[in-house]
């Protein structure tokens, strides 16, 4: 797998990310986006499948891992942005959108602030962006996380963070050792995560219509347990009429617990999407 790993300077801090190109051209490019605490690593799986078949992008977010330090005072605007000017820097021209959780909703903000920029997307254990699927009360827990992830004892959020989004061991043991790059740093992982959650909140509360344009595909574990994730994907799928996949079995990092399923899916839509483009 021969991904380069380049930088991105921004005036709160510098992105790491990593590119693989391909020989043939014309293709859809496959940009995948991380989840919240996770990092590029999430889609070890995907990466070995696809480099050298698709140009590739994927980035560890601002604020994680690699891509520290950062000034925490950015919206979800903003890292849309930023990712866009790689993505510019970079001459991707069909990209296609993989977003894992964070990184399905960092998608939404890109497809309503560039419109006709994404070609397809892929949603993996996300949720919709829209106000009216969200309860006020949870909106409002959004908005508090932080000071929560700070009191919480670290040994118990490390146990509760692995177990909690992967039924495998490959993808217990791969969020363990995404997790531990903020050990002895749990200041650091609070806000992190703390200010993902707000973002993603303002994002909601904002009450934007946001609007899919491109080729959609759900994707949703059926032992997801982070947060009301079924629930927002049920919902999501009856309003748009968007195609989801139930993953048996699998918790809220889906392509982690099965990540042959989850490639032939991708695999599948962007062979699809390159008929019509």
């Amino acid at each position: 797998m021969n991904l380069t790993e380049k930088t991105y300077i921004t005036d709160k801090g510098t992105i790491h990310y990593w590119t693989c190109d391909t020989p043939e051209k014309g293709k859809p490019e496959l940009v995948f986006l991380p989840g919240l605490t996770a990092d590029h690593r999430l889609y070890e799986k995907q990466l070995e499948y696809f480099a050298g078949k698709y140009r590739i992008f994927v980035w560890d977010a601002p604020g994680h891992a690699s891509s520290y330090p950062f000034k925490m005072t950015f919206s979800l605007e903003d890292k849309a942005k930023w990712l866009d000017e790689i993505l510019k820097l970079e001459n991707f021209k069909e990209p296609v959108f993989i977003g894992q959780s964070m990184g399905g909703y960092l998608s939404q903000a890109y497809a309503w602030l560039f419109p006709d920029k994404m070609k397809g997307f892929i949603s993996i254990d996300s949720a919709p962006l829209g106000r009216g699927y969200y309860r006020s009360w949870e909106l409002w827990v959004l908005f508090r996380m932080e000071p929560v992830y700070k009191k919480y004892p670290w040994k118990l959020l490390l146990k509760q963070g692995t177990e909690g989004v992967a039924t495998t061991d490959y993808g217990r043991s791969l969020m363990h050792s995404m997790m531990m790059t903020y050990d002895g740093d749990q200041p650091r992982y609070a806000l992190l995560a703390g200010q993902g959650y707000r973002i993603v909140a303002e994002a909601i509360s904002a009450d934007l219509p946001y609007e899919l344009k491109c080729p959609t595909q759900l994707i949703c574990g059926t032992k997801d347990q982070a947060g009301y994730c079924k629930r927002y994907n049920k919902a999501w799928h009856k309003k748009t009429g968007l195609p989801i996949t139930w993953i048996e079995g699998a918790g809220h990092n889906s392509n982690t617990d099965a990540p042959d399923e989850i490639n032939k899916l991708i695999s599948d839509f962007v062979e699809k999407l390159s008929v019509s483009l």
